[in-house]
């Protein structure tokens, strides 16, 4: 159940069938929507607000921040990869990078390592319903990236003009 609270001047009513939650200041005709709160009168969580903890970003840039990661998820959303086509098609990166890098993201639930009893072995990349969720969000981060190049070059360039030596 949700209130609504409406002030005027000194006097404050309070309807606790209101539909949502509003503060309705009737001198200045400003509504305000207030916290949603659950039925124990808590506040109710926002799901695109802050948080009391990290909730649980800080996992998820650590592992998008890291050099590599971005570019093995990208390559992944190709096909099932096995690793030396994931070590050729990612420009500079070591063996060992990459074996650190793919047993990461398997471990996080990313990707899916198949190693097949061959000789040589062959091992293949592919990624899990939830990496290719995340590979739409890299999808729409490149795409932002794509768009607004030139303007934060610009922005960049005339950052760097007047404020010489700053970086």
């Amino acid at each position: 159940m949700r209130t609504a609270e409406v002030r005027t001047a000194d006097v404050r009513a309070v309807d606790v069938q209101a539909a949502d939650v509003r503060t309705v200041d009737v001198s200045s005709a400003e509504v305000r929507t207030a916290d949603p709160r659950t039925a124990s009168g808590t506040p109710a969580a926002d799901p695109h607000g802050p948080c009391e903890d990290d909730c649980g970003i800080r996992d998820v840039l650590d592992r998008l921040g890291d050099r590599w990661s971005v570019l093995v998820v990208v390559e992944l959303t190709k096909g099932t990869r096995r690793f030396r086509e994931l070590h050729h098609a990612i420009p500079g990166i070591s063996q060992r990078m990459l074996t650190v890098t793919t047993k990461r993201l398997v471990r996080d639930g990313l990707a899916v390592r198949t190693v097949y009893p061959t000789i040589p072995p062959r091992t293949d990349y592919h990624l899990t319903p939830m990496g290719r969720s995340l590979s739409a969000a890299i999808a729409s981060l490149a795409d932002w990236s794509r768009e607004h190049q030139a303007a934060i070059t610009d922005s960049r360039e005339r950052w760097d003009i007047e404020h010489p030596g700053a970086l």
